[in-house]
């Protein structure tokens, strides 16, 4: 059955709108008419190479829909059902499953490689990180699909599939914010936005959000930001400034951006927590020297999926969107067709907006 998708013929070429032929479910799959796709900056990173997967490739890896039909052996979703989807499923027996750390798995990607569909020319095409969200309908792995939680809108819940559970687990699983900390969240794309709402969740005493653009503040304070920086060489001092001299007890980079990660790292107190959460290239190097890491006894960690288990963290979020406490449209820039998937791109490397949603 031909669909409609967002294909990216090769690493570097802009997406192309296409019509692309979709098999039927196998055994063990599960094809889903997709309601909502949110355009995340990791896409962007890779169509340039940033992060590499087979190419072509059909992109985007947040989203959510409705079950058109299932393979054989699928039993825990039936057609009809709303569901989300999960780009990083766990294997469940690799040794980061095996700890608990699902986000770690080895194989979590190891679908990307295969061939799900093809172009109307019969060219193979590989589903981009796992899911291939940015078409009309997509067929992936029965692990890739989890249940939409009751009381949250099916457009809403594609958000949830990466932003929100980057954000929020970047928060409170990585960086473990406790009630009356202090947080900066360098980034206000979809993921820092997320983050905020996660910070104001957590009971943080001062959130203060840091973006290169003046235009982002309105979003940031909406989202939770008591104070609002544009990004610059005095942000440090100033993010001390605003917290006694003393700098946040946490910072959340959500940028991937060398300068950035180093002025995160400088705006935490001494014993602070730095969390980075943006993806940067091989060429993004950042120093330290061996004195200031003794002297300042500061925490730098990476995270991954927001150190999230989706089984896990799906139902969570849910309450605390039915309770009001977090907004998903607030991370919601854009409402675009698939058509418009290409001029998002565009808009993102401008550093625009905090999240396209693609509306189907």
């Amino acid at each position: 059955m031909a669909v409609r998708a967002a294909v990216l013929p090769a690493v570097g070429s802009p997406l192309e709108i296409t019509g692309i032929d979709l098999p039927d479910p196998g055994p063990g799959q599960v094809r889903v008419r997709l309601a909502a796709a949110g355009v995340c900056h990791s896409d962007l990173s890779l169509s340039d190479g940033t992060m590499r997967v087979p190419v072509p490739a059909v992109l985007g890896h947040e989203g959510a829909g409705t079950v058109v039909a299932v393979g054989e052996g699928v039993t825990h979703v039936s057609p009809g059902d709303g569901v989300v989807l999960n780009w990083a499923p766990s294997c469940g027996a690799c040794h980061a499953c095996s700890l608990g750390e699902v986000w770690l798995c080895a194989n979590a990607l190891s679908g990307a490689a295969d061939v799900y569909a093809r172009t109307a020319e019969g060219t193979d095409l590989h589903p981009g990180l796992n899911v291939a969200a940015f078409a009309e309908e997509t067929v992936v792995s029965a692990g890739c699909v989890l249940p939409v939680p009751d009381g949250v809108p099916l457009t809403d819940a594609a958000l949830l599939g990466c932003a929100v559970l980057t954000g929020y687990g970047a928060v409170h699983h990585s960086a473990r914010v406790r009630h009356g900390e202090t947080v900066a969240v360098f980034g206000v794309g979809g993921v820092g936005l997320a983050a905020l709402q996660a910070a104001r969740i957590a009971g943080a005493s001062r959130i203060i959000a840091v973006d290169v653009s003046p235009a982002k503040e309105e979003l940031a304070r909406a989202a939770g930001a008591t104070d609002y920086l544009v990004a610059s060489d005095t942000t440090a001092r100033e993010v001390r400034g605003l917290t006694g001299k003393q700098g946040v007890d946490v910072a959340v980079e959500c940028a991937g951006r060398a300068v950035t990660i180093r002025t995160a790292w400088d705006s935490t107190r001494r014993g602070g927590r730095t969390t980075v959460v943006g993806i940067g290239g091989k060429d993004q190097q950042v120093t330290f020297n061996a004195l200031e890491i003794f002297h300042w006894g500061r925490t730098l960690t990476g995270c991954v999926y927001g150190n999230s288990d989706p089984a896990r963290d799906l139902p969570v979020l849910a309450e605390h969107v039915r309770a009001g406490r977090l907004d998903l449209g607030a991370l919601v820039t854009e409402r675009i067709s698939l058509d418009g998937i290409p001029a998002a791109f565009e808009n993102m490397l401008a550093g625009k907006g905090g999240r396209a949603l693609v509306v189907f």
